[in-house]
């Protein structure tokens, strides 16, 4: 396999997101130690810098907030919220 500079940069993104993990988990396992009877601080912090990705829906709804302010500044910006939209739609049950 050739290694092209996007595979670099894929594989140079997944090496930094691990160490980032790794040392997070680090710092939360250290926490816990240290602070006694306070483990949900550990998990506040855990999850303060590894938030869940937005749902779909959530997504739709920031989309169709974007398109009743009117705010896209470019063509690009609107096919992707009305991809974003068609996606939503074939994610309901029928």
């Amino acid at each position: 396999m050739d290694l092209t500079l996007s595979n670099w940069r894929d594989i140079a993104t997944q090496a930094a997101q691990w160490g980032a993990d790794q040392e997070l988990e680090a710092c939360c396992e250290w926490l816990e130690q240290r602070v006694p009877a306070r483990d949900w601080l550990a998990m506040q912090l855990h999850d303060a810098r590894r938030p869940n990705a937005p749902t779909l829906k959530e997504r739709a709804l920031e989309a169709l907030g974007r398109f009743s302010a009117n705010s896209h500044t470019t063509a690009h910006q609107m096919q992707n919220d009305f991809d974003l939209f068609r996606r939503a739609l074939e994610a309901l049950d029928d």
